[in-house]
């Protein structure tokens, strides 16, 4: 069984912001395999389904994002999920628009979303998908580029990269995140 956790603000208000990309992830994912993200538990929005012949939770946390470990280790200690069956997935700044980067382990960087799902779960041992989303041409507000506007001409770059972490979800389940790992973090991006 894997949790799978997409990274986000309520989307009644974030839905368009480059900080939801985790959500709009799970958000392909639901639709591709016909999970609804629905039930209200864990301080998030749920949903449980079969990916590939295995058992997934869908998981939207709904704390805003700075809180987001909250309803990580509510649904981790309910399921019984251990370390090696999360998947987290999140926007990043660190990495281009338009590409993703898998990792097993590592340190939340500057991201709070991370820094709660790992303070609350007390690993970084756990894998991750970070979201490009590129940097800002000024670099001094970054809170009102991660959840402001995104112009038309990026939200097709952006597509792609929520598109990509969608397949490298399904491509972890089927064949393990280290043929994951070689298949979708791309050299342009190390």
């Amino acid at each position: 069984m894997y949790l799978i956790v997409g990274l986000g603000n309520p989307e009644s208000d974030y839905a368009k912001t480059r900080h939801n990309m985790g959500f709009n992830v799970i958000n392909k994912i639901s639709s591709k395999y016909a999970i609804d993200v629905n039930k209200s538990k864990f301080k998030a929005l749920v949903g449980n389904g079969i990916i590939e012949g295995e058992k997934v939770i869908l998981l939207k946390p709904q704390t805003f994002m700075n809180l987001s470990g909250e309803s990580v280790i509510q649904a981790m200690n309910f399921y019984k999920i251990t370390e090696d069956e999360l998947i987290v997935i999140y926007d990043d700044f660190d990495t281009d628009s338009g590409l993703i980067r898998i990792r097993k382990t590592g340190s939340a960087g500057s991201h709070n979303g991370m820094k709660s799902v790992i303070n609350s779960i007390n690993t970084d041992k756990f894998c991750r998908i970070r979201v490009g989303i590129g940097k800002p041409k000024d670099k001094t507000d970054m809170i009102s580029y991660v959840i402001g506007h995104i112009p038309e001409e990026e939200v097709k770059v952006l597509e792609v990269g929520t598109e990509t972490a969608k397949e490298a979800v399904i491509e972890i389940i089927k064949n393990g995140v280290d043929i994951a790992m070689n298949k979708f973090n791309k050299k342009k991006d190390m």
